[in-house]
């Protein structure tokens, strides 16, 4: 079972939340944020690139232009490929563990993932950015304390989704987990 629904960033942007049900024991959940609007990238293109010809009118050196092409294509290339992010995935499976992944722009993915057994809890916790902001985070347990919390993992990073959003999830992962404590702990 899939549905889609539309929720906000902190920023007030709009952010698409698809949920895949695969079995009560596994979903899916995938965060899409808007796509690279061409607007703002022609805007800021044409400003670097009308700067640069004042420049060269001023000085009458053609390297000016040369420079400013090359280091705008070479910028907008480095920000599609290292940090626009269209798309969050956060896949639990309550038997195997959690897989995060970060789809960018220019097509290059980045996945991590965390057994099962590593993972304490996973809640929503609340910071200061400016003003009160709430992201999900994973609890992953102490090695070495078992009551006690090794690292915490923040989940959609670059989305920064409302608390509304944040509760969708969070209940569903919750589900997950209280599928997962009870298989573990039954006969």
């Amino acid at each position: 079972m899939e549905d889609e629904q539309s929720f906000s960033d902190i920023c007030g942007g709009r952010l698409a939340l698809q949920r895949r049900y695969y079995s009560p024991s596994c979903r899916e959940f995938c965060l899409s944020c808007p796509r690279l609007s061409l607007r703002s990238l022609t805007a800021v293109t044409c400003s670097v690139w009308l700067a640069a010809y004042g420049l060269f009118t001023l000085c009458e050196n053609s390297m000016v232009l040369s420079a400013a092409i090359f280091i705008t294509l070479v910028g907008l290339l480095g920000y599609l490929h290292f940090v626009k992010i269209d798309q969050e995935t956060l896949l639990i499976i309550d038997s195997l563990g959690i897989q995060m992944t970060s789809s960018y722009a220019s097509g290059k993915e980045s996945t991590t993932f965390i057994e099962m057994s590593k993972v304490k809890d996973i809640v929503i916790n609340e910071a200061i950015y400016m003003k009160v902001i709430y992201y999900l985070c994973i609890l992953l347990k102490d090695p070495v304390e078992p009551q006690g919390v090794s690292q915490v993992v923040p989940v959609f990073q670059s989305a920064k989704p409302r608390l509304d959003c944040l509760i969708e999830v969070y209940r569903s992962c919750q589900e997950i987990l209280a599928h997962q404590k009870a298989t573990a702990t039954g006969p």
